[in-house]
């Protein structure tokens, strides 16, 4: 099975342009309820993605005080160099490839490097068990 037979579809998870401040990046995760974000440039090139663990991370090591770091922009605190995976790809892969690097999510991008969806590990995992 392909990852993309699998995916969340662009408008299922939240994907940020790089001018989206940190405060806005979080209303977005919050709303479509994954804990991550992409962030991408008018392009729709995957320029870096956010995480519930970045956020911590942000928190817990950075001074300023927190009215000032939900200001920031998002891609300031964001993984420039994310694990994704393409559209082609197998599942089972893919899978691997979340399990080697302990993550839950992959970006999905088509063979013009463009983000096309997301994989979320439950949604893999569920269609595996069930073959």
């Amino acid at each position: 099975m392909k990852v993309k037979e699998l995916m969340l579809k662009n408008k299922e998870f939240a994907i940020l342009t790089e001018n989206v401040v940190l405060k806005d990046a979080i209303d977005a995760m919050n709303d479509s309820k994954l804990g991550i974000a992409c962030i991408v440039n008018s392009s729709n090139i995957l320029t870096g993605l956010i995480t519930d663990g970045d956020l911590r991370r942000t928190l817990l090591k950075n001074q300023k005080p927190l009215s000032s770091i939900l200001l920031d922009y998002a891609v300031e605190h964001a993984i420039k160099n994310p694990v994704i995976c393409k559209d082609d790809d197998d599942v089972r892969l893919a899978v691997s490839l979340m399990e080697k690097n302990k993550i839950w999510d992959l970006p999905v991008l088509n063979n013009s490097n463009e983000l096309i969806g997301l994989l979320h590990l439950h949604n893999a995992i569920k269609v595996l068990i069930n073959k």
